[in-house]
């Protein structure tokens, strides 16, 4: 825009140089006339334009004024500004930085997972994502000191080595099952350490997988599995004692009933019963047979034919 400027005022000087020119001929006094006063319409426009500057959202702008950066930062929308100043767009959004063995999923064409060193000894291939932004109020510092690319300088390079350093203090099978949201954990801390004072701020680490010898992989699977086994038999022991005990009480329920009835049948009983079903048969229209044993029931057999 200031070119555009500068080339209008050009312009106006060599109309107003022919027009002096041209004093003889009206019709081009007129003709350089009217390009002069298109040529400075031109100029109020172009410096009224290179005074607006328009913000993307999920940016800031970083003024530079030959070449000095300027403290303040432009938010999203409209804003005016010297018209001199160069406006640089820097993103603060949430960003993702991904180190991945399959190819082009990562940052970096190609393998880019992470190999490093267990406690043990062991060689190990880390994929992730990480989860960061540019500070808004520091975005002019970063751009002083760093430049536009200060994911290659700062953030790649911080992962990497906070992930080498921590992981030399836990064994390969921490890092895989137990202990590997300490690792996720203790990572984020070094990085929000080497972030601190860059104008980087962590949002989260991802730790998407890791990579174990196909040995190692092997032995710690078939750890898990019997791990799981004996949990599982645990619970099924747990549910036989659970049955075992209810048998235990249904038992003991049935053999209080028994004694209790056993209990309450006297001589008395029976022998009361015994009549009571006599008189029963007595009342029948039908022939009998009734033999008495000689003690308290009598002996009923079948109803003879004649």
């Amino acid at each position: 825009m200031i070119a555009l400027v500068i080339f209008l005022i050009i312009v106006v000087i060599v109309v107003s140089s022919l027009r002096k020119g041209a004093a003889g001929n009206p019709q081009m006094q007129r003709v350089i006339s009217i390009v002069r006063n298109i040529a400075i319409v031109g100029i109020f426009i172009a410096i009224i334009f290179s005074t607006i500057v328009q913000v993307g959202p999920g940016e800031v702008g970083v003024q530079v004024l030959f070449g000095s950066v300027q403290d303040g930062v432009l938010r999203s929308g409209l804003n005016f500004v010297n018209p001199l100043v160069n406006v640089e767009n820097m993103d603060i959004k949430t960003q993702a930085y991904t180190m991945s063995s399959i190819r082009d999923e990562g940052m970096q064409t190609g393998d880019d997972a992470i190999t490093t060193l267990s406690m043990d000894g062991l060689t190990l291939k880390l994929d992730l994502t990480v989860w960061y932004r540019l500070s808004e109020g520091d975005a002019p510092q970063v751009y002083r000191t760093i430049g536009t690319d200060y994911v290659e300088k700062i953030v790649r390079p911080a992962i990497r080595t906070s992930i080498r350093d921590v992981s030399v203090g836990y064994s390969a099978t921490d890092i895989y099952s137990t202990k590997r949201e300490d690792f996720v954990r203790q990572v984020t801390k070094n990085l929000e350490d080497a972030f601190n004072g860059r104008g980087v701020i962590l949002e989260r680490v991802l730790l998407r997988n890791v990579e174990l010898p196909d040995m190692v992989r092997a032995a710690i699977d078939e750890k898990i599995a019997a791990e799981q086994k004996a949990q599982q038999m645990v619970y099924v022991l747990q549910k036989e004692k659970q049955e075992a005990e209810r048998k235990k009480v249904e038992a003991q329920g049935i053999s209080d009933f028994n004694r209790i009835v056993s209990q309450s049948i006297t001589d008395q009983t029976l022998q009361m019963k015994g009549i009571e079903a006599t008189l029963e048969l007595a009342k029948s229209g039908n022939s009998k047979m009734i033999i008495m044993n000689g003690k308290n029931m009598p002996l009923v057999f079948g109803t003879p034919n004649f």
